[in-house]
């Protein structure tokens, strides 16, 4: 994990940042004065670090949540199979194109279970976000992704899916593969897959390019994460013609993860560090594993069958609605020969 003072902060983490420049002005003190004693001065600062966490975690707004879900410095899919699983395979290509290195997946051993785990990788740096497209995966990312979610159903293996993603991408070659049909097709297959597939959006859940793998059992959210049909920007630039507006907008989209429980539309929020998922990548990725392994043993309780027609009754019932009288009254007289 990242420690300053290569850590980014954001805005609203500034008051952290200040705390961590004043145990850095200390040790140099100690330096100057060895015959000084600094290591309680040093203790209480790194103490009320602790606590400046926990306040500004208590108190985000719906946009510092999305600010939290892009922070540099957060633990992608990769970091998460990394802390969470053991002896990881990746497996490439989509038989068709070529290998989308925004969308990654293969096995591994989850607490001694085989699982095939798939999700969307962002990079770390220039370098590595060019490679991955900035975690926006083309049309063979789906199709790979796909290709070894049956392949987890020929050997009866469970399916996680990590979803973070600004959306899939918009390129015009994208739209040329297929881009739209690809997305579709995962929806379609996603719901009939015979093996339990439990979904975690883990940071940025935007668009189709989160719902091209976001169909399963049970759906898990990070706690500072968000998940809504278009970004606050987006959504700002449509609306109001500027993207000034996009705090109003994220908080109009009702996007964060006690929003989505509250809808129905997500099973279980998981809590993140204080501060975020970013100031301790091993303490996060513990938080979800527990939960993905008692979701997994409840989930293989149930027939097969039995897990589908739950899986489509959930997504039958998801959204709210309200009929007017008079329309339907109207409607069936129309119906009247």
């Amino acid at each position: 994990m990242p420690q300053y003072p290569n850590r980014q902060f954001l805005e609203f983490e500034k008051p952290i940042k200040e705390l961590y420049e004043q145990i850095d002005d200390t040790k140099k003190l100690a330096e100057k004065n060895p015959k000084i004693d600094y290591s309680t001065t040093i203790a209480q600062l790194e103490a009320s670090i602790s606590e400046k966490r926990k306040e500004i975690t208590m108190h985000l707004t719906p946009w510092q949540r999305v600010q939290l879900s892009r922070h540099p410095d957060r633990p992608y899919t990769l970091k998460y199979i990394q802390n969470m699983c053991t002896n990881f395979l990746e497996l490439h290509g989509d038989r068709n194109v070529k290998d989308d290195k925004a969308m990654v997946g293969g096995f591994a051993e989850l607490d001694g279970e085989t699982v095939m785990i798939i999700g969307q990788q962002k990079g770390v740096n220039t370098k590595t976000r060019q490679l991955r497209n900035f975690g926006m995966a083309n049309p063979e990312g789906y199709r790979k992704a796909l290709r070894l979610m049956r392949l987890a159903e020929k050997f009866n293996k469970p399916v996680i899916c990590l979803i973070d993603t600004p959306g899939a991408f918009p390129g015009l070659e994208a739209e040329e593969r297929g881009q739209g049909e690809a997305i579709a097709r995962n929806i379609y297959e996603m719901i009939r897959l015979k093996v339990p597939v439990v979904i975690v959006i883990i940071g940025e859940g935007a668009s189709g390019g989160a719902l091209g793998i976001g169909v399963g059992d049970k759906t898990l959210m990070m706690e500072n994460t968000w998940y809504t049909v278009i970004s606050p920007e987006s959504c700002s630039s449509i609306l109001w013609r500027t993207w000034d507006k996009k705090e109003l907008a994220a908080e109009q989209l009702k996007l964060t993860s006690i929003d989505m429980k509250g809808f129905g539309l997500v099973d279980e929020i998981v809590n993140e560090p204080d501060g975020g998922a970013h100031w301790d990548y091993v303490d996060a990725a513990e938080r979800l594993k527990s939960i993905l392994i008692t979701t997994i043993a409840e989930l293989k309780k149930k027939g097969i069958e039995e897990r589908i027609n739950d899986r489509i009754d959930k997504y039958c019932k998801m959204g709210f609605w309200e009929e007017n009288p008079a329309i339907q009254e109207a409607a069936f007289l129309d119906s009247k020969p």
